[in-house]
């Protein structure tokens, strides 16, 4: 079997790095490319990693005066969202500039998310908001794959073209999806660590959500390349982060039993239990644990903060997204290796298929955005930094 992990080439344009039978089998012959220095922006470069080319540029758009595109992602003021939403508006700023619209003439375009990611209720709120303002477009990034079709029937009766990015919905009227291969993406992470583990031992799974298909499609892809590939490795437990009332159940029954057994009566209750605690109970259930693999910014972050305090020094662990925590984390070693999404290229591409589809231009089906696997050995090599951001 092929695992597909798209890198940056020499050339930093996307390609398709190849494994042996989904093995991870990333020596220096492969990742050579990215030692060259080349002259170029981060980016130009985040764009190149955009499949198909078109969706890195907005040569032959061309919207009417005035045309409004709204882009709803799951969250505002992460590092993460904001890279999404500075893709868009530079992408909105090229469109303008070639087509020569000025002041009132200008398309605008406007990100809006949750000011909690995970919010489901709130991103609906803001796509009801923005429905009754019939953009000539809206693209939005599903926090749950089901929530929205009552909204995407009311799009489609009214002309408002749906694009989606970051993850997607079964929703049979979308223009096109903007995202990562995730599926890919987790395969890589599952290749990495087996590397790191020496292919046997106990790996733990923090999952963001168990709604959106991103999350879904990357813990798919992490667990079916393990069991394709990796028989002595183990995945011994799959947390996912929006189910922290019932890990927070958990705990306090844990922790119930462990004060009856030290000869106390006080029963701890669900409420009273941190997240803290839930993420210590976690690490205390498994002590054979040897890696864990994160699936989002947010989750490698409370993971790292988790085995810091258990004092797992010898822990693997893999995280997914950027930002300037996880950056030093790599640096300081804490962190093994990280999947870069390139949401910058997400935020640009987003806005090309926007448009296209207002336009009725026609899309491609899906448009992969690439993602690059960073360590601590390739982090300062010129291709990687291009891909970081804060």
């Amino acid at each position: 079997m092929k695992n597909r992990s798209i890198l940056l080439t020499c050339m930093l344009c996307a390609s398709l790095f190849l494994t042996a039978c989904g093995r991870d089998d990333t020596s220096d012959k492969n990742n050579v490319v990215l030692n060259e220095e080349k002259a170029e922006s981060k980016y130009q470069t985040r764009l190149n990693m955009v499949q198909p080319q078109a969706y890195s540029s907005v040569e032959g758009i061309k919207l009417e005066k005035g045309s409004y595109i709204s882009i709803i992602g799951k969250a505002e003021g992460s590092a993460y969202w904001d890279e999404i939403a500075k893709g868009a508006e530079d992408a909105v700023k090229a469109l303008n500039e070639q087509l020569g619209y000025e002041g009132k003439d200008k398309i605008k375009v406007t990100y809006n998310g949750p000011s909690h990611e995970g919010d489901v209720d709130e991103q609906i709120n803001i796509l009801d908001e923005e429905l009754d303002r019939y953009p000539a477009a809206l693209a939005i990034a599903p926090i749950d794959r089901t929530a929205c079709e009552v909204q995407f029937d009311l799009a489609t009766e009214n002309d408002i073209p749906i694009v989606e990015f970051d993850s997607g919905s079964d929703y049979q009227g979308i223009m096109a999806k903007v995202m990562t291969n995730n599926k890919e993406a987790g395969m890589t992470a599952a290749d990495k660590m087996a590397s790191l583990i020496d292919e046997q031992g106990e790996v733990l799974l923090f999952v963001q959500d168990n709604k959106s298909t991103s999350a879904q499609d990357r813990e798919s892809g992490i667990k079916g390349q393990i069991q394709a590939h990796y028989p002595q490795i183990q995945i011994s437990g799959t947390y996912y982060m929006d189910d922290l009332e019932e890990l927070k159940k958990m705990t306090a029954e844990k922790l119930t039993e462990k004060n009856k057994a030290n000869g106390s009566e006080e029963e701890v209750t669900a409420d009273s239990v941190t997240e803290e605690q839930v993420m210590a109970q976690i690490l205390e259930q498994h002590p054979n644990a040897k890696g864990c693999i994160a699936t989002s910014g947010e989750v490698t972050e409370k993971v790292l903060d988790m085995c810091e305090a258990a004092g797992k020094e010898d822990m693997k662990i893999i995280g997914f997204d950027g930002g300037e925590n996880l950056t030093e984390a790599l640096d300081d070693g804490s962190l093994d290796g990280l999947i870069i999404q390139n949401p910058y290229g997400i935020g640009y591409a987003t806005v090309v298929a926007s448009a296209r589809s207002a336009l009725d231009m026609g899309n491609e089906a899906f448009v992969d955005t690439g993602y690059a696997w960073v360590t601590k050995e390739n982090m300062e090599e010129t291709a990687i930094k291009n891909m970081l951001y804060e």
